[in-house]
């Protein structure tokens, strides 16, 4: 076992051996050996072992133990649970044994063997606890329950039985317990009874969470419409604490909902459970205006209250009814707010939510105002005067981002922008005097202005300004050199390399973000949507590697956050753990990664390394199956990562996430049946007799055809819906979701390419069925396919024809689309090879067929079918013009490496020493990053060159 854990796994089979020589029987000891082979790859002689210790049903704690171990190893947890099932017979009063088998069902989520194991348990050892886990089962049962009344007739209110038996019997001892009974009545919907609990003698035991029962109160009283309840506990909760924002809102709604129904308080009696209810919008401005009052008399100051009578107007407004209470001017408020916190980097996030307030009007008036109560001093007439400590600056970089929200940088003209850039630039670099101190891991005080900066240049590159766009990654990276922890920087640097069609440093950029967790689903999108597309396929296969290990690892990870919260009685986040694990099973990113990983094989592996058939048969692949949840895809993608200041009707809305998970669906979708209709070829290959339509028929190969055919059309469906998806020819703000690769796989004409090649699959097969003699025209429709083909491609080709990076007036553009063409042209080749190799197979027996029969008729002449010159000037075809792709890819490569970047006169005057520095950095990067695009490629297309030449019949 020590060899074990030390991972020296060789030592740990040699050590097992010996002691199994001297006594044979020893199950733990055959066990450790699996183990150790399951390590070192022998995976069917591990199992082998295994099962031959799992037959004789040991009862030994060891044994079992080191099973658990090598079945959690195989990932195989259901054979946990037959192992204690046995162990559970031959020991029937074994407390430990009965727990190993209800975590194991839990493992597994068998939610009903769960409910017996945990009576059992009961039984024989009647603790608390075990009930409860017995009650949770039925909830869980209840959750995933496909029938909604399954749940609310039978599985509830048996828990609900089972925990009110408790309570009468006075045995309720936990507050999970509690939080336990809870929430089947609210499950239940009997919201009153859930409250009686709660107000009860059980919700004294209710004390681990802060508030915890007053915000199950207040749950209840909303779900109850029982707003005189929510407005007196609100109010009362806001005297405590009048920092907390949530129940302002709750006050602010509940005060508007008893004002609509023209609530007035009972004559005398109590206004509430709860005490004093206000009911009318002059009580809630007093009420407002006193916390406002008792706020200055704290030596802290609290944001709350001036922030609810911001919200407090807004409200008003919104009910056309403000003036009258005489709460003051917005703008007015807002200067006194920014007085009180201008200094702190909340202010400005405080703020923009009420920016709605101020008249479009006003706007340039109000920047002024705050300007004038910053601290700045110049050290002459004519410079810009600067802040002189931290808390300045601070408040002139909260107005400098509302400047920017507000839309006054927008509204400026070329030169002004570029002037305020300079100026923001200036102010960066002062403001990093403040920050000498700080550590590697800490953010520069200014790092904002420089973010600010970038921002204004990616406005004046979308304008058409192609400097612009090198200066934002020279500002970016200057900026990473001073915070080398700052993940916006990061971001934005990943954004534009990608965008520029470098993806080189963004691997870099991506790692050094140290990405944990969930975070491979929701910003994983910015690597894997683009490695892939611009030649990168090793980086590609690594990022691919990445996400998929996390989102294998959530289902055993939530298994074990399952166990541990019935261990310690948090039953109230089971749920929450299963309904992440669903989220995370019908993940977006999670079947775009399954599906763009396996293609990325395929291009790689299949016919260069193994067969496609052996490449298909390791992926488990079939055409007829396919694993995506459709109906249920979730999109978990974060698109509000990158920070951004731009006003509502310039910042990524909710139409443009619901259209980029359209696009994102379709395109996944033109994948995923591409992907399949590969997978169909090996599945077509020589089984039957030709003409022998009955046998055909029985060997299920006619149905593998229908299959792929039925694949095909589903294709044309996709294809349709993603054109006429484009032609609504959406733009997403540049800081949005990227688009998908679906716009140029149309444009280049790949996606013809390839539709034609799979209906070039359907006729090969045909003239497989029909033979030879009577199939002239079928062998005429494939010899006009392999032309149309040959044309189609090397209309491809001239597509990607051209300088990927070209210099014009002394700035460098960049041109990512012939990129993406190229390695659009290396898949649709690759697809078009593996289609020839399935007309090779069915070829090949016909031609040796022919030869057979010329021998016995000894006849020079037995003419040949049209079908085998057509199919081999095809492949010669295919041979030269692949030549002559890599003959340009070769090209390309001396291009680039001829490209002297640094001659490039940086003649924008804006530009100082420092940045020239970066500047050279970040060209250099782009220049390697396209070098090693094209090599990528070029390789690849080198090894396709090699099975072009075995086709020759």
């Amino acid at each position: 076992a020590d060899y074990l854990d030390n991972g020296n796994n060789k030592m740990a089979i040699q050590q097992a051996d010996k002691l199994l020589k001297k006594h044979k029987d020893l199950h733990c000891a055959k066990v450790l050996k699996a183990i150790g082979l399951q390590r070192t790859g022998k995976q069917d002689e591990a199992y082998a072992l295994a099962q031959e210790v799992a037959a004789l049903e040991p009862t030994d704690d060891n044994s079992l133990q080191a099973l658990t171990i090598l079945y959690r190893e195989m990932h195989r947890p259901e054979l946990v649970t037959k192992l204690y099932e046995a162990a559970v017979k031959k020991v029937p009063n074994s407390e430990e044994y009965h727990s190993h088998l209800f975590m194991a069902y839990a493992r597994v989520g068998e939610y009903k063997k769960m409910q017996q194991a945990g009576m059992a348990l009961y039984k024989i050892v009647p603790k608390n606890p075990y009930y409860f886990w017995s009650v949770m089962s039925l909830i869980m049962q209840s959750i995933s329950a496909q029938d909604e009344n399954l749940s609310k007739t039978m599985f509830l209110p048996l828990a609900e039985r089972m925990v009110e038996k408790m309570v009468k019997e006075d045995k309720i001892e936990a507050e999970a317990e509690v939080e336990l009974y809870y929430m089947i009545l609210e499950r239940l919907e009997k919201y009153k009874e859930a409250l009686d609990v709660v107000r009860g003698k059980l919700g004294e035991k209710l004390t681990s969470e802060l508030q915890s029962r007053e915000n199950k109160c207040m749950a209840m009283y909303k779900k109850l419409c029982r707003w005189p309840e929510c407005n007196a506990l609100s109010r009362r909760l806001l005297l405590k604490n009048s920092d907390d924002w949530q129940f302002y809102i709750t006050y602010f709604d509940s005060v508007f909902q008893l004002i609509d129904e023209s609530w007035t308080p009972p004559p005398e009696e109590e206004h509430s459970l709860e005490g004093e209810v206000h009911y009318s919008i002059e009580q809630a401005v007093k009420f407002i205006e006193e916390r406002i009052t008792e706020e200055s008399k704290n030596t802290r100051p609290l944001r709350g209250p001036y922030l609810a009578k911001l919200e407090l107007i807004r409200r008003l407004r919104y009910r056309g009814c403000n003036d009258e209470y005489k709460l003051g001017d917005p703008e007015e408020l807002m200067f006194q707010y920014f007085k009180k916190f201008g200094d702190k980097p909340c202010c400005f996030t405080d703020l923009k939510v009420f920016v709605d307030l101020l008249p479009s009007s006003q706007y340039t008036k109000f920047i002024s105002k705050l300007l004038e109560v910053i601290p700045l001093s110049a050290a002459a007439e004519n410079e810009i005067a600067l802040p002189a400590d931290i808390k300045a600056l601070q408040q002139h970089l909260c107005v400098v981002q509302l400047s920017r929200l507000l839309g006054i940088y927008h509204a400026m003209d070329r030169k002004e922008k570029l002037i305020v850039v300079q100026e923001l630039m200036l102010r960066y670099r002062h403001g990093l005097e403040f920050g000498k101190s700080c550590l590697k891991t800490e953010l520069q005080f200014s790092d904002y202005y420089c973010l600010l900066a970038v921002h204004l240049l990616l406005d004046l590159w979308l304008e058409g300004e192609e400097t612009a766009v090198w200066q934002c990654l020279t500002l970016l990276e200057e900026g990473l050199s001073h915070s080398p922890s700052n993940a916006q920087f990061k971001l934005l640097l990943i954004r534009i390399y990608c965008r520029l069609g470098a993806f080189e440093p963004v691997a870099e950029l991506y790692s050094s973000l140290d990405a944990k967790h969930i975070q491979h689903d929701t910003i994983g999108y910015l690597l894997t949507r683009y490695a892939e597309a611009l030649g990168h396929y090793t980086a590609a296969s690594q990022s691919c590697n990445f996400a998929l290990r996390f989102f294998h690892s959530n289902q055993k990870d939530t298994s074990e956050y399952i166990i541990q919260a019935y261990k310690y009685g948090a039953f109230e986040k089971i749920p929450e753990f299963i309904a992440f694990r669903n989220r995370l099973n019908s993940s977006l990113h999670f079947a775009q990664v399954r599906t763009e990983r396996m293609l990325l094989d395929l291009l790689l592996e299949a016919n260069i390394s193994t067969s496609l058939e052996e490449s298909i048969k390791s992926m488990s692949l079939s055409p007829e199956e396919d694993d995506i949840p459709w109906k249920d895809l979730r999109d978990n993608r974060d698109l509000t990562v990158l920070f951004n200041w731009d006003p509502k009707d310039r910042d990524i809305s909710e139409e443009h996430r619901k259209l980029s998970l359209e696009e994102e669906t379709m395109w996944l979708r033109i994948r995923s049946l591409t992907l399949r209709l590969v997978s169909g070829l090996p599945t077509l290959s020589h089984t039957i007799q030709p003409k022998n339509s009955e046998k055909t028929a029985e060997n299920g190969v006619s149905s593998k055809i229908d299959t792929v055919r039925s694949l095909l059309q589903q294709l044309e469906a996709a294809v349709d819906s993603g054109k006429k998806f484009l032609e609504q020819k959406i733009q997403y703000p540049v800081l949005g979701p990227p688009p998908t690769r679906m716009a140029g796989f149309f444009s280049n004409g790949s996606c013809q390419c390839q539709t034609s090649l799979f209906y070039l699959v359907s006729d090969i097969y045909e003239l497989d069925t029909n033979g030879l003699e009577d199939s002239a025209e079928i062998q005429e429709r494939i010899g006009n396919s392999f032309k149309s083909l040959v044309e189609r491609l090397t209309d491809l080709f001239n597509k990607c024809k051209g300088d990927l990076i070209e210099v014009r007036d002394g700035t460098l553009k960049t041109h990512p689309n012939l990129l993406e063409n190229l390695v659009f042209f290396v898949e649709t080749i690759s697809i078009a090879l593996w289609v020839s190799s399935y007309c090779d197979s069915v070829l090949r027996p016909f031609k040796s067929n022919l030869q057979k029969k010329k021998k016995k008729k000894k006849e020079s002449s037995v003419a040949m079918p049209p079908v085998f010159t057509h199919f081999l000037d095809y492949v010669t075809e295919l041979q030269t013009l692949t030549s002559n792709v890599i003959d340009h890819i070769k090209g390309l490569e001396l291009i680039l490496t001829a490209l002297k970047l640094e001659e490039l006169s940086l003649k924008d005057t804006l530009l100082l020493q420092e940045e020239k520095k970066f500047t050279k950095t970040v060209q250099g990067k782009v220049q390697s990053s396209y070098h090693h695009s094209v090599q990528e490629i070029g390789e690849l297309l080198k090894k396709r060159l090699d099975t072009i030449k075995k086709l020759k019949i």
